[in-house]
């Protein structure tokens, strides 16, 4: 996406966002430490951090939540609406966090706690730019079904959603698919459950990202649920 990375497909830009100096720093330093890694800007709160994303075209953002003039939520879902095809990371202070659940719905496509190892933040960086999941869609799966089930901000008293017309465009197979990715199961669970080769699995969830315009596993789970796929405590309704 970023200029570096049209000429070089190894490299990959990151934007930090941050109003927290410090954690910058530290985490330019990670970063920059990898050769296939470029830090091609930094903002300190999520207006700028929108901006220069929007000038930047970075692969990845790590977007920290709490922040002023704009916070990690909000710039996350303008980010998303403006680039597509950016991966954001949303930064965290607990796992089963509220702001991980909003980060989630608004587009990122993971959650790193803030007091990552070094390696993990490198290795995350590099898994959310190849389009896999940092965090297991099943912790995922579980984030969700605390805050779908207590009730999170505006959405007790909301109806249930209506079916997505999307959902008529897969097949029987890829249904099944779909919702065993909402439960958190691995491509390899997935394949035993259903007596197939992991290469079919495979092919059946491109196939569904396809269809239902995701990115990727993390958003498929974040979709099931939204669209009442998946029924909080009461399993799927498919």
């Amino acid at each position: 996406m970023s200029e570096t990375t049209s000429t070089s497909s190894a490299r990959i830009g990151v934007l930090l966002v941050d109003d927290q100096p410090l954690l910058r720093m530290g985490f330019r330093l990670i970063l920059e430490g990898e050769d296939d890694l470029e830090i091609l800007g930094e903002a300190s709160d999520g207006a700028d951090g929108v901006r220069q994303a929007i000038k930047l075209k970075p692969d990845v953002v790590l977007m920290d939540v709490r922040m002023p003039t704009m916070d990690g939520i909000e710039a996350t879902a303008r980010i998303v609406r403006e680039l597509p095809e950016a991966k954001i990371i949303i930064l965290t202070t607990f796992d089963l966090d509220e702001y991980a659940f909003s980060g989630l719905q608004a587009g990122a496509s993971a959650f790193l706690l803030k007091d990552v190892a070094p390696e993990e933040l490198v290795n995350a960086v590099r898994l959310v730019a190849s389009g896999d999941a940092v965090v297991a869609p099943r912790v995922t799966a579980r984030l969700l079904e605390t805050y779908v089930r207590d009730g999170a901000p505006n959405r007790s008293s909301a109806p249930a959603p209506e079916r997505d017309p999307l959902l008529g465009d897969l097949t029987p197979r890829e249904l099944e698919v779909l919702g065993a990715m909402a439960e958190g199961l691995s491509n390899a669970e997935i394949a035993h459950r259903f007596f197939l080769s992991e290469a079919t699995v495979k092919t059946h969830v491109r196939r569904i990202l396809t269809k239902l315009h995701l990115r990727d596993r993390v958003q498929a789970v974040v979709y099931a649920y939204e669209t009442g796929l998946v029924i909080p405590s009461q399993g799927l309704d498919y």
